[in-house]
């Protein structure tokens, strides 16, 4: 017999299994909430996590990895290689020799050869040499990418900081021709000031908007592009946080150029193509020498797939030989392909003098770039300070009934003007000091004095 409960517990469970059920709905919303919440990237974690995910950067370590695999494809090539050939020959009727029988109509055949390579002009070891140096590259061109991605990453970063000031800036002046608007508006109701001064007033107000949504989307257009550098999608939500500042750079123009030399991986590369043409021109010699080697032959014949012997077949035989071909003419051949790859050696090394030169002057322009910086941010400072102060008494005067309407916004936007000018200057001197060090070929994530 089943035992009745009482509607009290009935109402106990209920109450119980409802408060379960909040309490998951409730962290489960915690936790949609947390997931959705944007991340936060300070500089430095954008270019770490492009240097991690961005698709170049990988593609550049597969070809590390490709050109690993073609130093163990070249080293492999002084050991023996081992072939086999097995077939099987029908013939049209029996072989005869002065009325006899000398052979059959079936005839297969099993052979093994070993090939040493004893001597082949130079052709391994330079080959391998060449394997050596262009993984030597691939690891160098890995270096570059990244030197290159992280200048980029950081030039879109402080571009996105100057455009998120400028959107401020460009808020602030809303609101100060709104505030100005109103006033204007006031006065005309009054009589005071004249319907014109409310009209201008307002077309103002309309640019500003206008500005501020060009500002808003230059803001969003720079997120999707550092999303994209990162090897996020462009979608992507993520809070870029930093804020633009100036710091001194203590570097003079001898170190900055002696640093660029030693250190960038472009003219590693390049010193590297050198060497590695340097090879192709000894490999074009190659044929110039005999190709020496040795061989071990060891076969088995019969009239059956079983290849064991027979009437007229031996059922395994061997031999061991050492050979060499040398073409020593060939009209020319070897000749003229060896004074192209020397002619390709003495192009690619203007092409690194070249290269020298462009990265030497890759440093002197990075550098008086923050000098110019530099003094623009100190005027700016200034020019900042008196529009400010031009806009306080503009609009002082102008309430006071002793300035015009005009003066209010020239000197609204001879404000604006300033702070822009500033952010201008602030983010050009970080970009710079950014451009110093990729020139100087080493990689400064936080842009930390060095």
């Amino acid at each position: 017999m089943r035992r009745p409960f009482s509607q009290s517990t009935d109402v106990g469970v209920i109450t119980m299994r409802m408060t379960q059920i909040c309490v998951f709905a409730v962290l489960a919303f915690v936790l949609t909430v947390q997931g959705a919440a944007a991340e936060t990237m300070t500089m430095k974690d954008a270019v770490e996590a492009g240097l991690k995910g961005n698709p170049s950067i990988l593609a550049a370590r597969e070809a590390l990895m490709a050109a690993d695999y073609a130093v163990k494809s070249s080293k492999a090539a002084f050991g023996p290689a081992l072939s086999t050939q097995y077939g099987y020959t029908r013939l049209d009727e029996r072989p005869m020799s002065f009325g006899r029988t000398v052979g059959s109509l079936d005839n297969w055949e099993l052979a093994f050869n070993v090939h040493q390579p004893l001597f082949t002009g130079f052709n391994l070891l330079t080959t391998y040499e060449k394997s050596l140096l262009q993984k030597e590259q691939a690891a160098s061109q890995i270096d570059n990418a990244e030197l290159q991605l992280t200048v980029a990453i950081q030039d879109a970063f402080l571009r996105l900081l100057q455009a998120r000031e400028n959107v401020r800036s460009a808020e602030d002046a809303l609101v100060r021709l709104r505030s100005q608007l109103k006033v204007n508006t006031a006065f005309y109701e009054v009589g005071l000031r004249p319907k014109l001064d409310m009209l201008q007033a307002q077309v103002d107000v309309a640019t500003a908007e206008q500005l501020l949504l060009a500002a808003q989307n230059s803001v969003d257009t720079l997120s999707a592009q550092l999303n994209t550098l990162i090897g996020r999608n462009a979608n992507a939500d993520v809070e870029y946080v930093g804020a633009l500042e100036y710091f001194p750079v203590n570097l003079s123009l001898e170190d900055c150029l002696e640093r660029a030399l030693k250190n960038r991986p472009d003219l590693i590369i390049a010193r590297q193509t050198v060497m590695v043409a340097e090879k192709d021109a000894k490999l074009a010699a190659v044929p110039y020498y005999p190709q020496v080697g040795a061989d071990f032959n060891y076969a088995r014949a019969g009239d059956d797939p079983a290849v064991n012997g027979g009437d007229y077949h031996t059922p395994s035989e061997w031999n061991a030989q050492v050979g060499m071909k040398w073409t020593f003419f060939e009209w020319g051949k070897t000749y003229y392909a060896e004074k192209s790859a020397q002619k390709n050696v003495s192009r690619v090394m203007q092409e690194y003098q070249n290269l020298e030169n462009e990265a030497t002057f890759a440093v002197k322009e990075s550098f008086l770039q923050i000098e110019e910086t530099e003094k623009r941010i100190a005027a700016a400072k200034e020019g900042l300070v008196a529009a400010k102060e031009s806009y306080r008494m503009a609009v002082a005067r102008y309430e006071a009934q002793v300035g015009t309407n005009t003066d209010v916004l020239d000197a609204q936007a001879a404000q604006t003007q300033a702070e822009a000018s500033l952010n201008g200057a602030l983010s050009a001197y970080e970009r710079a000091v950014a451009g110093l060090y990729g020139a100087m070929g080493e990689k400064n994530p936080e842009l930390l004095p060095r």
